[in-house]
Parts: structure tokens; sequence; C-alpha cells
């Protein structure tokens, strides 16, 4: 494999004298297997001379790979400059983490609005297919790639690349989950274990490392790793090559010389065999090829691809081409012949379209069947109709029509509302049925007179003191109403009340039981919950249920953390003592005994 990097600063470009040896440029990687695949690891500001430079190597028949970690500024911004994309006859395959109701197509488009830049994303002359991805493996022709959740403040997927015998891992952005591994000493276990084996034993690992030990208890929660966390790390997992990357934009060459210098003599004293070398732009690593690749046990093995694919049932050849433009390059789509085809094909579908003229076409009845069908394989699919009116709302609720699109509409329209549809259909985010005995739950949560009350000393003392003894930044008393969830405490977090649709406690509610999750991300009941993707960012859940009757939940006390974390039982039965405490404060209002 051959390596270049492009751009290596971290959260905005740096240019100028100080900068000019290990670049001002953000992150960009050019990664290419001995058969010529060409992956593109991220589009910061690097990406432009990247693009430059592979148009003067002439970009006819190019075919590219880019696989972006997250969709933060300094990791997209040289997109809209990436020249090839400009040229028809070049092929593009863009990869990017799925978030709630986001492909990254959206978010690419988003920066290229004519607010912020004169040329929109349905310009671009390049055939580019878009693929959202979750954490698993996947194969670009000759290179297996694993992607895996990193510990991020947004949705971050690092990659780990393995063609040609070697590994290369990409990992930027990420944080420590533990604060002492930060210092790049103590045993690595827990999520930062996870992590080492995500890089054991690779050829190359470029990593983020843009604060130092010394920084890093100002930088908490920021979302990047300190350099002697991620030296300790691979070390421990037999890395052989380190290039430090994300260089943070106060630091200068001569400041990163120093570094790199007093890393080098630690290692030489520990006779460790590590090489580590802070990555510059212009650098060029080649690999050498090797028989077979550096193992990769424990990690993922599902598939990272969202499988998305759109039937549509319509006969209007206007229509039929509208959609061809829209769908071709950019989503798996088939057209049915006739409804019996259509009802073949519902379960192989991510998304229906079905064209209403009738009475030749009729969306509403066919709507029906296809509802039917659907419920049979216990898939929930989106239906949408196409009208030149909006139909009758009962009638659309009834043949399960989600929404109408309504002529006449444009390709590029259509597009957006299509992936918009196919985002909801994929969406990892269950919300919470509502139990059995909610009329009666509700009654007992009304009797105590607590909704809607001042906040109180007496349980604010328990989010506090639970919040200092188990080091997480958000603690709630959270009642869960009919509607909505309301805090009665609510440590660490402003707000009093948000909904209950998005609410992880009235899992605990309709369950009954308690709910520990140690990483959100790797749920699929709340991967893609607001809460999780956009504010404040739960990765770690732990709900202990609320119970002054018998059967009749009113809500939780919960732990919530930024970072993926477990408990040990010890830790559990400290928490359930809290909580027994709390419920006799509660019943004690009630007067219960």
């Amino acid at each position: 494999m051959l390596i270049r990097f492009w751009g290596t600063r971290g959260s905005i470009p740096t240019p100028g004298s100080n900068t000019m040896r290990y670049g001002g440029n953000t992150s960009c990687v050019e990664v290419r297997s001995s058969e010529g695949t060409l992956l593109v690891l991220d589009c910061g500001t690097g990406s432009f001379a990247l693009g430059q430079k592979l148009f003067a190597d002439g970009i006819t028949g190019l075919h590219g790979n880019i696989l972006f970690s997250h969709t933060h500024w300094d990791h997209i911004q040289g997109f809209p400059f990436f020249m090839p994309v400009f040229f028809e006859g070049t092929e593009w395959d863009i990869y990017g983490p799925q978030g709630l109701n986001q492909s990254i197509a959206e978010t690419l488009g988003g920066q290229m609005q004519y607010t912020y830049f004169p040329v929109n994303l349905d310009q671009l002359k390049a055939s580019i297919r878009y693929h959202n991805l979750v954490e698993g493996t996947f194969q670009i022709k000759d290179i297996k790639i694993t992607s895996q959740y990193l510990n991020h403040t947004s949705l971050t997927l690092g990659y780990r690349i393995e063609a040609d015998g070697k590994t290369v891992v990409y990992s930027c952005d990420h944080e420590p989950y533990s604060g002492e591994l930060a210092k790049g000493v103590g045993e690595i276990k827990g999520r930062d274990r996870m992590h080492a084996a995500f890089l054991a034993n690779a050829d190359l690992v470029i990593h983020d490392a843009q604060y130092t030990a010394e920084e890093y208890p100002e930088k908490v929660g920021w979302g990047h790793s300190t350099i002697e966390y991620v030296v300790h790390l691979c070390q421990h997992s037999g890395v052989k090559k380190l290039a430090l990357t994300h260089h943070d934009p106060l630091r200068d060459d001569l400041q990163l010389d120093k570094i790199i210098t007093e890393i080098r003599e630690k290692l030489k004293k520990e006779s460790s065999t590590l090489e580590v070398f802070a990555a510059a732009e212009g650098d060029e690593i080649q690999l050498g090829a090797s028989k077979s690749a550096a193992p990769s046990d424990g990690l993922a093995t599902k598939s990272a691809l969202v499988d998305q694919r759109v039937l549509a049932f319509v006969k209007d050849p206007e229509i039929k081409k509208i959609l061809l433009e829209a769908m071709v390059g950019q989503i798996a789509f088939s057209f049915a012949e006739n409804q019996e085809g259509l009802i073949q094909e519902v379960k192989k579908a991510s998304l229906i379209l079905i064209e209403h003229d009738p009475p030749a076409m009729n969306a509403l009845t066919m709507g029906r069947s296809v509802t039917e069908e659907a419920k049979k394989n216990q898939l929930e699919i989106p239906l949408v109709g196409i009208s030149a009116k909006q139909e009758n709302l009962d009638a659309t609720r009834a043949a399960g029509i989600a929404e109408w699109l309504l002529k006449p509409f444009s390709s590029s329209y259509s597009r957006y509302k299509i992936q918009t549809w196919l985002n909801h259909s994929n969406s990892r985010w269950v919300r919470a049925p509502i139990p059995e005995n909610e009329e009666e739950r509700l009654k007992v949560l009304k009797s105590l007179n607590l909704l809607d009350t001042k906040e109180e000393d007496r349980f604010d003392k328990f989010t506090k003191i639970i919040a200092s003894i188990f080091d997480v930044p958000y603690v709630l008393i959270s009642l869960v109403d009919k509607d909505r969830q309301w805090f009665k405490s609510h440590h660490g977090i402003d707000v009093r009340e948000t909904s209950r649709e998005k609410s992880i406690c009235s899992h605990v509610v309709y369950n009954k039981k308690m709910l520990i999750v140690p990483d959100t991300l790797k749920d699929d009941r709340f991967a893609e919950n607001p809460d999780v993707i956009e504010g404040p960012h739960i990765r770690f859940y732990a709900g202990f249920p609320l119970n002054v009757e018998e059967g009749s939940i009113i809500g939780t006390l919960c732990l919530l953390d930024k970072r993926p974390r477990d408990l040990n039982s010890e830790e559990v039965k400290l928490i359930e003592d809290f909580r027994d405490l709390l419920l006799l404060e509660l019943k004690a209002d009630k007067k219960l005994k």
C-alpha cells in the first residue's frame, strides 16, 4: 500500500511560516493498493491539493472512494474544492457514518448551498454514489475495511484498512475513555481495550493526537487524544509505525519537533520497537506487500453498509424519467411491472413509491395490499404515494401511505425526499411502547404532586452526590408523563423536560426493570436517538426504575455519560441503594408506609 498525507492539521487550517514543514491544511490522507484502488480518507482542506494532483495525472476513467470519518467542518471543508468531482467521466463512491435523518449526501450538500458556495451538489458532473455506514466490515475491490465507532463529540468512525497483506488504521478523532490513560500510563481496560484491539498489530496507525497530557485536563470532552495515550496504546497493541496527526492549530513546527524527539528518547530507553513520527503534508509511505494481513480478531464482522433499495410502481413515463435521474448512481432501485410484482418485491424494499392516477393506478388500494404484505413479514417500510393533489387524510392513513410526493416535482427535489424517507426507514431508534397499565401509572405519578414544581435541595442532593461518586456529567430524576419526561432534578443538564418519544427512560418504564446501555451507538434501539446523535450526545445510560406503587413505574433515577463505560456489580448495588433512599423520599410525600 501507498499512503500519502495531504492534510495533517486539526480544527482549522493554519498556513504560515511556523507550520510549513508539517503543514497547515486539515485532514486528508490518500491510500492506494497495489492494484490501484484509491481511497481518500477525509476531505479537509488538504484534499484541494490532492484533487489538483489527480487532475494533472489525468482523470479520464478515474474511480475513487472517499471515506469520511465524520462531518465536522475540518474534515469536509475541502470537498467543494476537490476538482475531480466536477468532471464527467470520473466515478466516486462516498462513504460516511449514518446519522439520524441526515445522510452523508445531505451534509455535504448543506455546505454547498448558495448561501455558502456558488455550485450546489447536484451540479457536480462526476458519477457519485453515496453509502451510509454503521460499525462493521465492507469490501472495496481488493481492500477490506472495518469501521468502528470512536469516542468523539459527533458520530465518528475509524477505519481499519487491510490490503496487500498490510494493515493501516485511520483513527481521527478519538478521546481516551479513561482520564488516567490520557497521561499515557495505567492498565488498558474496558472501552480503551476495545480501541486497542482496533489498532492491534497494524503496520501503520494514523491517529489523532491533538493534545499533550499536560494540556488535556482543560480539554476533557472535546473529543481528541493525547500524544501519550496514543503512544501507550500502540506500544501495547504491537503497532509497528505510528503517525501522529490532527496537530493542534496552536502547535508550530518547532514544538512538534520537540515532542517527537522526547517520545523517541523515551521509547529508546524502554527498548520499544514502535516507530513514531509526526505526519507532515507531502509525506509518503510505502508498505511492502506480504502474504497475509495482521489479524483483527474481536472486531465487528457484520456488514457496515446500510442496505437501501427503492421499489417504485409507476406508469407515467415522465415521472419514471424524473425518478431515474434522481436515483441512478445514487440509490439502488427497481420498477415493478405490475401489482403482483410489487407485492413479491416488498420484502427487498427499504422504501416503496406508488403512482396514484385512478382509475388505472390507485395507490390507496395498492397501499393496503402492500402494508398487509409488509406486516406479514414483520416489516415497517415507508410507503409514499405520487399524486397531483393531496389525497383524503383518512383514506391515506387507511392505505398505510406515509406521505404524498406531489406533481410536478424535479429530480433534485425527489432525490432529497427519497433520501429523507430512506433515513427514516433505516433509523436505529426504537420508541418505547406504552405500558398496559398506563392510565393507572399516570394516576400514581400525578398523586405525588411533583410535576412542574420548583427545584428542591432534598432531591438535588441525590443527583449531585451520585454524579460525584460515579464521575458522570449527568444524573437525572426523570418522571415520565403522558407526552414528556420531566426532571425533578437535573444535574449537568439545563432543560427541565424533553419529549417522551426520544426518552430512553421510557424503556425502563415499559419493561419495569433496570436498563444499562454501555454504548448507545452499539445498540440498535438507541444508536440514532436524537439525544445520542445530537445533544447531549449520550453514549452511556443507566436507568433504575422508580416504583412507588407495585407495578407502576413513574420514572427513573438515571446516570448518563458522553463516553461509553460499564458498571460493575458493586456500583450497580450502590446506585440501587441510592434509588431506594429516593423512593423513601417520594413515598413520604405520598404518605405511603
